[in-house]
C-alpha cells in the first residue's frame, strides 16, 4: 500500500517457482488467500523482457503483461527483468540494508549501475533522471568472458572443454562458476584436494556454497584459492559495466553470493580488479560501490515499480 510515507507491506508470502505450474498460479494462490485486489501490478523475472514478454531462463515458463492483466483485472501490469525490479529499489535503500566497500569515495554525479551475481550473473544501468533513477535492463552477464592474465587464459581453456564452447561472464561469475573454478584449480594441479574435501564436494547438495564456507572459514587451501580467484573475476566484471555505465553515480552489488561472501570482497582483491583499467583506473578509484544486504530488494523494487504505475494517467 502507498502512504504518505511510502510503501507499507500488507502480506508477503513464498512460493517455490519450481513447483509452480506457472506464475499466474502462484498469483491466483496469492490472492485467493487475502483480500487485497490490486489495481497495478509488477513482477521481476530471471530473463529478458521484450515488449512485456519474458521466456524464463531457468524456468519453462512465458509471462506476458497482457495475459496477466487479462486474468486478473490489473489496470496496468509491468514486466521487468530482476535486476531491473531491484534497481527500483536502490534509491530507498538505507544504513543496515546496504554495507560499503570503499568507506572514502562519496557517489558524485551521473549514472549508477547494479551486478548481481547468483544462480546466474544480471546487471541492469540507473540512469539520473532529476531526483530518481531509471532503471535500463541488460543482458551483459551473458557477455564473452575475457581472460586478463596467464591463470585466466587456462581457466578459458578448461571451460571452454568443460562446456563444448562458448563462455560467457556468467559462467564463471555466479553460483556454478564457483564449482567450475574449483575444478579447474584442482584439476590442473594448481590447487591440491584433499580426500576429505573431494568427499564433502561431491557428496554436497550445493557445491559451490560448501566450497565458499571452506575456503571463507580457511579449511581449506584449494576453495580459499577458488574463492580469491572467483572475487578478482567478480570485481574485473563490475568494473568492466562500470565503464559502460560509465557509472559515478555508483556500483551496486545486490544478488544472493555478496552478502555472504562479504568478508573475501572486502579482502582488497575485489577493489584492485574493479579498478585494474589501465588508463581509465582513476575514474574507477572514485566510484563508491556497496553490497545490497537487503534480500527483498527484488520485491521492493517490483513494489515500487507497481506504485509508480498508479501515477501515470
Amino acid at each position: 500500500r502507498v502512504t504518505g510515507a511510502g510503501l507499507r507491506c500488507l502480506r508477503e508470502a513464498s512460493y517455490p517457482s519450481q513447483r509452480a505450474p506457472s506464475l499466474p498460479a502462484m498469483v491466483h494462490t496469492f490472492l485467493r488467500h487475502g483480500r487485497e485486489r490490486p489495481a497495478t501490478f509488477a513482477v521481476g523475472v530471471a530473463g529478458p523482457v521484450i515488449a512485456g514478454h519474458s521466456q524464463l531462463t531457468n524456468l519453462p515458463w512465458a509471462v506476458d503483461e497482457a495475459e496477466l492483466s487479462a486474468a486478473f483485472g490489473f489496470q496496468r501490469t509491468r514486466v521487468l527483468n530482476d535486476l531491473e525490479a531491484t534497481g527500483w529499489a536502490i534509491g530507498s535503500l538505507r544504513g543496515k540494508q546496504l554495507a560499503s566497500l570503499t568507506p572514502a569515495p562519496r557517489a558524485r554525479p551521473g549514472n549508477a549501475a547494479i551486478i548481481a551475481a547468483g544462480t546466474g550473473l544480471g546487471m541492469a544501468i540507473l540512469v539520473r533522471d532529476g531526483g530518481r533513477w531509471l532503471v535500463l535492463a541488460s543482458e551483459g552477464g551473458h557477455q564473452e568472458f575475457a581472460p586478463r592474465d596467464s591463470t585466466e587464459e587456462a581457466l578459458l581453456r578448461f571451460v571452454r572443454r568443460e562446456l563444448g564452447g562458448r563462455v560467457s561472464v556468467e559462467r564463471l561469475v555466479s553460483g556454478d562458476g564457483l564449482a567450475r573454478i574449483y575444478r579447474f584449480l584442482t584439476r590442473t594441479g594448481r590447487a591440491r584436494e584433499g580426500a576429505a574435501m573431494r568427499r564433502r564436494v561431491e557428496t554436497a547438495s550445493d557445491p559451490n556454497a560448501t566450497i565458499s564456507e571452506a575456503g571463507l572459514a580457511g579449511r581449506d587451501r584449494a576453495s580459499a584459492r577458488a574463492l580469491a580467484l572467483f572475487v578478482q573475476l567478480y570485481g574485473a566484471a563490475a568494473g568492466n559495466l562500470a565503464l559502460v555505465a560509465r557509472a559515478t553515480g555508483g556500483m551496486f552489488l545486490a544478488g544472493g553470493i555478496a552478502p555472504r561472501i562479504l568478508p573475501a570482497l572486502r579482502a582488497g582483491a575485489f577493489l584492485r580488479a574493479f579498478r585494474d583499467k589501465g588508463r581509465l583506473s582513476p575514474l574507477l578509484a572514485a566510484i563508491p560501490i556497496k553490497v545490497v544486504l537487503e534480500p527483498r530488494a527484488a520485491l521492493l523494487g517490483a513494489a515500487a515499480c507497481a506504485a509508480d504505475l498508479r501515477r501515470v494517467p
